[in-house]
């Protein structure tokens, strides 16, 4: 799996995390995203874990970790920054 679709999959994951930690979905938009590679992904899917660190009323911050289905072992981490408009 290449790295942008993990990228573009923990961007994703992190709006459906944001809008459930507000009980609803509002405008938003990703201010910054930081993603390390830990090893690289054949033949798995990835799970994502997204843990929501702080809610403001204005701006979001998480951490994402993303794992190789059935091993548990991490192949990236990101960290996202996210401006609420809504």
């Amino acid at each position: 799996l290449c790295g942008q679709a993990m990228m573009a999959a923990a961007d994703t994951a992190t709006v459906v995390a944001i809008s459930s930690a507000r009980g609803g979905f509002v405008p938003m938009t990703t201010v910054q995203q930081s993603t390390t590679f830990q090893r690289p992904v054949t033949g798995h899917d990835v799970l994502l874990d997204v843990r929501v660190t702080k809610l403001g009323r204005s701006i979001a911050f998480t951490e994402i970790t993303l794992t190789a289905e059935g091993s548990g072992e991490p192949v990236a981490h990101a960290s996202t920054v996210y401006a609420l408009l809504g």
